[in-house]
């Protein structure tokens, strides 16, 4: 390692600032274990029995990182000091800096120049634990254990991170770091230099936002070089408001579908929830990827298993049923007493017999066949599993089990946990075991779990969770790594404001790029019948100088005369039209398009900080009402036929009850024509095609805006 935290990491000597907290830090360090040198600074007493010097001159020189537990103001002083005694990261505890409001801000870069080149960690955090070392600059509880290696947790939140230190879900966690205002360490520094240090098994991310698109991203492409799970709990989800947005896919896509993206494109997995977040890493650092997606559940219990049919649902997972052969030989190991469905209730008979159930386990997992041992790498799965070729039926196996509180009985519950175990590792299935109450999962069974090679999860939703970031963790990998700089299109800023092209202005930019667009003209209205004439019928009339003309009535389709189209026209340019450039009142005259299979909504819109932002869509005139969107990050690459097929909207366009299937190719090739227009012309702050009516042999962009920053 040879970044700026290395020191921060695996410190081999330790300072601690101030009183009370800078005390508790000392007790924490010595609790963990650490062995290197410590010294504490306080001009009036001793701290904790530490060699302590009156001021932070007095230090020896070399000091890998400092705790700093004293006030706001003292703070910076402090850090001036440490930064001209050469230590190498500063942990500043103390509040009161960005957090507050604006004295707070002034404070805050005072901080960053006190401290020169050395790093600072936080203000207003918690600090770092560090199991490998035993170093803990953390002045609170925590309830991590020495070892060395394991997952780094990184939280802008101090609460969090202290409350993800407690958990007891079989996660090993090798490093803590409280993040807090970030005004100099930030959470991608941090995952950079976490990703690079061989202890490191996966890495557990809770943030607000990013400082540093570009060096997360590099971090990310680390992570997925060494096979780490890396898993992602991003709050502030809010979209932005509809009020203040001029395109659809402002008020419809908020910053949070950028960071989806970002996710997706680098394989991180994102979840909601804290105990989410756990047990998915932890299943992850268990089971590794998955070769697919197909999962067979175990349960003996015909209520738990329609449990997990029913959770399953929505997710990207398939469960599916036996073949025929593999069905019978599940049902010989049952005496022919059960129905063989998957997920499969396997009933209470055998419980407790470790012969019976190894048997049955066996066959579900196939780790009776011919070769077994065997895997699967097939990419196209069938409706069934099994079907007598010796492969493993199934990419991963859950098994549900609930065991008695503590005081109670657990003997007859082991069986079913080592039968399991056995059949997946002689059938070479990862296998997953998830109680449908957290707390009927005790640390025993957890533990024990580990020991035979199975993840654990508190409850069946997190252990489908995980099932199904496996298997996208395998995907990911599966597919080939982008080239370094390719990765993701930096955000554009308009920091002189922008400007808004309606689309009589933004269509020839579009014709211009490539992408079809219908016949029109911009005409005055008593010119409208004329043009109309010119273009060929049907036609539509419509407002000049309008963000959302169908709103204000502003658009008039489908007219099929001469006298239908000057009313319309005087129509729309008294009561909607606004002047164009030269003052004069005008309509767009356009020719319609028929045969219509379904309207899209494309867009590309920069997403500070995290990059250009492309997303696919329901489109027209119920585009927020039906809410049906896909984002990627730029380049799209190949992604974007995957975006479509996302969409709720898909089988329309893939031909819906033996109607007409849309022009995919079109669609896809219109999209790479509007990036390459993005790329070439780095004034766009955004363009959308809405509506794109997609056709049985084209695609066209029939509505447009674009949006540049002003120069």
């Amino acid at each position: 390692m040879t970044g700026r935290l290395d020191r921060l990491l695996r410190p081999r000597s330790l300072a601690f600032v101030g009183g009370v907290a800078a005390e508790r830090s000392i007790d924490a360090c010595r609790a963990f274990g650490f062995a290197g040198e410590m010294w504490g600074v306080n001009p009036r007493r001793t701290l904790s029995d530490l060699p302590t010097v009156a001021s932070v001159a007095e230090l020896p020189e070399g000091i890998d990182a400092a705790f700093v537990g004293v006030d706001h103001d003292a703070t910076i002083d402090t850090v001036r000091q440490l930064s001209e005694a050469g230590v190498g990261v500063a942990v500043c505890h103390a509040s009161g800096f960005a957090e507050v409001g604006a004295a707070g801000k002034v404070r805050q870069v005072e901080l960053v120049e006190a401290a020169g080149a050395m790093a600072v960690l936080g203000p207003n955090c918690n600090g770092l634990l560090s199991a490998p070392t035993g170093a803990a600059l953390w002045p609170d509880a925590h309830g991590l254990v020495r070892r060395p290696q394991g997952v780094a947790l990184l939280s802008q939140s101090g609460n969090i991170a202290m409350n993800l230190t407690m958990s007891r879900r079989g996660l090993d966690v090798a490093w803590v770091i409280s993040l807090g205002n970030q005004a100099d360490v930030g959470i991608s520094e941090a995952f950079e230099a976490v990703v690079v240090d061989e202890a490191t098994t996966g890495v557990g991310l809770c943030m607000e936002g990013l400082n540093d698109v570009e060096r997360f991203v590099e971090a990310a492409a680390v992570a997925r070089r060494r096979r780490l799970p890396v898993v992602a709990v991003k709050v502030g989800a809010s979209p932005s408001s509809g009020a203040i947005a001029v395109t659809h896919t402002a008020s419809l896509v908020g910053d949070d579908a950028a960071y989806e993206a970002l996710f997706r494109k680098m394989g991180i997995h994102r979840v909601h929830a804290i105990d989410e977040l756990v047990d998915t890493l932890a299943t992850l650092s268990a089971i590794g990827p998955l070769r697919g997606n197909r999962m067979v559940s175990l349960s003996c219990s015909g209520g738990e298993a329609a449990l997990v049919a029913d959770r399953s649902q929505g997710r990207n997972l398939s469960v599916p049923q036996f073949a025929p052969d593999h069905a019978a030989r599940v049902a010989s190991a049952l005496d022919g007493r059960v129905a063989i469905t998957n997920p499969l209730d396997y009933h209470t008979y055998i419980w407790g017999d470790l012969d019976r159930l190894s048997r049955c386990f066996a066959s579900v997992l196939g780790a009776d066949a011919t070769t077994p041992g065997t895997t699967a790498h097939g990419e196209t799965h069938t409706d069934t599993a099994g079907g007598g070729s010796g492969e493993a039926p199934f990419d991963a196996a859950m098994l549900v089990l609930d065991f008695p509180a503590e005081g109670l009985d657990r003997s007859r519950w082991w069986p079913t946990m080592q039968a399991f175990a056995t059949a997946c590792a002689n059938g070479d299935t990862p296998g997953v075991v998830a109680a449908s109450l957290a707390e009927n999962l005790p640390d025993e069974a957890r533990s024990q779990a580990a020991e035979w090679g199975l993840a654990a999860c508190g409850d069946i939703d997190n252990a489908l969770s995980a099932l199904e970031a496996a298997a996208a963790w395998g995907r990911h990998l599966d597919d080939t790594e982008p080239e370094a700089g390719l990765l993701v299109v930096k955000a554009r800023e308009a920091p002189l404001g922008t400007s808004v092209l309606p689309e009589h202005e933004a269509k020839p930019r579009l014709a211009a790029a490539g992408i079809e667009v219908p016949m029109g003209r911009l005409v005055e209205p008593q010119q409208a019948a004329a043009a109309a004439d010119e273009i060929g019928y049907p036609v539509a009339v419509k407002a000049v100088g309008t963000a959302h003309k169908s709103d204000a009535g502003g658009v008039a389709v489908g007219l099929t005369d001469a006298e239908s189209v000057a009313a319309a026209a005087g129509r729309i340019a008294a009561s909607v039209g606004a002047p164009t450039a030269v003052g004069v009142r005008a309509v767009m005259v356009e020719l319609c398009i028929t045969d219509v299979v379904a309207e899209l909504l494309v867009s590309v819109r920069s997403s500070p900080p995290v990059g250009m932002v492309l997303t696919v869509g329901a489109g027209g005139t119920l585009t927020e009402v039906l809410d049906d969107t896909a984002s990627l990050l730029l380049p799209a690459g190949g992604d974007t036929l995957e975006a479509l097929r996302d969409l709720r909207l898909w089988p329309v366009l893939a031909g819906y009850r033996g109607r007409p299937a849309g022009a995919v190719d079109a669609v896809v090739n219109t999209v790479k024509l509007l990036e390459t227009l993005v790329r070439d012309d780095d004034r766009i702050i955004e363009v959308e095609v809405n509506p794109l009516l997609v056709t049985p042999h084209t695609a066209v962009a029939a509505d447009a805006l674009m949006v540049l920053a002003n120069d």
